[in-house]
């Protein structure tokens, strides 16, 4: 790991408490809007997690959820100028997913509603789905950094103006639970 790093993901800070709950470790992402060539790439094999409060819709969650996001969205303090890292990520797999029943198969594994992973898959139709499988670290302490302009739209990635340390992280799944895991959804995907 980088003793500094700047690479940050965007993501839903519901997904993103999720993942540092260990209540998943694996992302789905086409790309936003923005995407360079208009199709996602995995840009950095490890980031920060950047909670955003965009597009997040409770119908777009499972229903045991849901009760979760409207708490975050009423319990929030951010006034948009700030954002807070909690966390951190290492992409351990990338997968790519272009069959409904195969997104379908790993409804288990995540937050999200049925809807929500079908409006993933068939948002241009001719991308796969990839599937990110991530060992999520919580930093040692909390780090805020200014929201700059260059931060806000529809895009997976940004290079954050400040490097944020990364020593003293704590993973927030032992080895044996992440890898457990992770060959349940491999086995899911079919890959051994």
């Amino acid at each position: 790991m980088l003793a500094v790093q700047t690479k940050a993901f965007k993501e839903w800070a519901i997904t993103i408490q999720a993942l540092s709950e260990g209540r998943q470790v694996l992302l789905l992402r086409k790309g936003g809007i923005y995407e360079a060539g208009g199709r996602f790439q995995v840009s950095a094999p490890e980031f920060f997690l950047y909670p955003t409060l965009e597009h997040q819709r409770a119908d777009l969650l499972k229903p045991e959820y849901q009760p979760r996001l409207a708490r975050l969205l009423a319990e929030s303090h951010s006034d948009g100028k700030t954002v807070t890292f909690t966390h951190y990520a290492r992409v351990t797999d990338v997968f790519q997913v272009t069959e409904p029943a195969t997104v379908k198969a790993l409804a288990p594994y995540h937050i999200w509603s049925d809807v929500y992973a079908e409006v993933r898959l068939h948002w241009k139709p001719r991308t796969p789905v990839y599937v990110m499988l991530l060992r999520v670290f919580r930093l040692s302490q909390p780090h805020a950094q200014a929201v700059l302009p260059e931060y806000a739209g529809c895009t997976s990635w940004l290079d954050l103006a400040n490097g944020i340390p990364v020593q003293g992280m704590m993973p927030v799944l032992s080895d044996e639970k992440y890898e457990q895991r992770t060959r349940q959804i491999k086995t899911t995907l079919g890959i051994t």
